[in-house]
């Protein structure tokens, strides 16, 4: 069962049973900074013709959007602060999403500073943008961020490399399955997670690249 007390959104009981494993390995497979950093260096390899300099875009964005974000959440999580690496709880979710909004602009400045490829920048663009979103809405209600970054994911993915990929739609629903199989998010926030990423996506990474 989940403790009530850890937040004041509603959340599920966890049913013990088929499937809550398989919800669990979804869930760490798709946790947005394993996606980010993803398809961050894939933006950057494809960006450069897949040249090792392309790569090394890709890394140096994904140590702003991504690992310093992510080692924020984990100390946070070693100190008492945060439940877990997830941030289940929704009044804990504004400080590493403000942490993470300042790193990722310190991101984007240095890579047009430095002078990364318009694909790399418009991807961290759009992180910030999704950022912002993510901040706004957290403050009344905790939409899903899985939901968010994958949806906005296959959006990249899909102005990026063609239309083909839209195959993988049907991820994104095993995606918001696992957050709603777990007790973490209801229907309607991993709907409204979805939309807005593949929104952000579909305006700022496709007008900017």
């Amino acid at each position: 069962m989940v403790d009530r007390d850890l937040a004041t959104d509603e959340v599920a009981a966890v049913r013990p049973g088929p499937g809550l494993r398989l919800a669990r390995i979804v869930t760490e497979l798709t946790a947005p900074a394993v996606l980010v950093s993803l398809l961050t260096v894939v933006i950057g390899w494809h960006s450069a013709q897949g040249t090792a300099r392309g790569l090394g875009w890709g890394l140096v964005a994904v140590v702003f959007v991504s690992l310093i974000p992510m080692a924020y959440i984990l100390g946070g999580v070693r100190r008492g602060r945060l439940t877990d690496h997830h941030i289940r709880v929704r009044e804990q979710r504004r400080v590493p999403l403000l942490f993470g909004l300042g790193s990722v602009a310190a991101g984007l400045a240095l890579l047009a500073v430095l002078g990364a490829p318009r694909p790399v920048l418009a991807l961290v663009a759009a992180g910030l943008v999704g950022l912002l979103v993510a901040v706004t809405v957290s403050h009344w209600w905790k939409m899903s961020i899985h939901s968010a970054v994958a949806a906005g994911t296959l959006v990249v993915l899909v102005v990026t490399f063609g239309t083909w990929l839209l195959l993988a739609t049907p991820l994104l629903g095993l995606v918001g399955w696992s957050r709603v199989r777990l007790g973490d998010h209801t229907p309607a926030q991993v709907l409204t997670g979805g939309l807005l990423g593949a929104l952000v996506a579909a305006v700022v990474y496709a007008l900017l690249r």
